[in-house]
């Protein structure tokens, strides 16, 4: 589904990403792990269209999309959530929600989905006319992947979702994700806690100073003592 092949991303003369390759396959939960400042976040707004390589290629389901704006990305069917969540929050979370079928216009399955959203966030149908700025951060990423499915992605980019959130609230969007993959969606996943990510991945890589410097299957590398003493027992913070 997607291909990202020899990958470099420099932001000056301060080299991000370096020969960054990897593939995500339909069905599949892949997922990036590592260190801050491994390039992560920079990975996943090349993907989606935010920030401008200086070399390499990204092909999804087989045409060559690098370079296209993020709105085109989205209309192909691959949708970010990104780091921060990013809610709109002078606006209702109901705005927020129609502002993710922007570029739809199948109106009667647009509110289809609104209604599979909220079934699957059901404390945002009881504050749906309440500013998203308002609600806690577990409630704001409710929100912020709500926006993203009324988009009806075949691969959602989920950067850092987990991030300043609570251990119950970060189980409860493990199964989520989960859930959301079984359901059709294939998932690239960036995460800091490699511990929830490398369970829920199918397969994982794990970025080191721009580069990939390993990859597997998620049961592998969660398995593997190396890694579990540079990013399992320490919270992401090598020794």
């Amino acid at each position: 589904m997607l291909e990202v092949d020899d990958l470099h991303v420099a932001y000056g003369a301060v080299a991000a990403l370096r020969g960054v390759s990897l593939r995500v396959a339909a069905g599949e939960i892949v997922t990036v792990i590592g260190s801050n400042g491994a390039g992560k976040s920079t990975l996943m707004r090349t993907i989606s269209g935010v920030v401008r390589s200086r070399s390499g290629s990204i092909t999804l389901d087989g045409a060559p999309v690098l370079g296209l704006p993020s709105s085109a990305m989205i209309i192909r069917g691959l949708v970010m959530v990104p780091e921060g969540r990013h809610v709109f929050g002078d606006m209702s979370i109901s705005d927020n929600l129609d502002l993710g079928a922007y570029y739809r216009r199948d109106a009667a399955a647009v509110r289809q989905d609104r209604e599979r959203v909220l079934q699957l966030f059901p404390i945002l149908r009881e504050r749906l006319r309440g500013q998203a700025g308002r609600l806690s951060g577990g409630q704001q990423q409710m929100v912020a992947i709500g926006r993203a499915l009324m988009s009806r992605p075949r691969l959602l980019l989920l950067d850092e979702p987990s991030l300043g959130l609570a251990p119950a609230i970060v189980q409860q969007l493990g199964g989520i994700i989960r859930d959301l993959n079984q359901a059709g969606t294939t998932i690239l996943l960036v995460e800091q806690n490699a511990r929830m990510a490398l369970r829920l991945a199918d397969r994982a890589y794990v970025l080191a100073n721009g580069s990939i410097a390993q990859t597997g299957t998620g049961a592998d590398l969660l398995n593997d003592p190396a890694l579990q003493d540079a990013y399992l027992g320490g919270g992401l913070q090598p020794h």
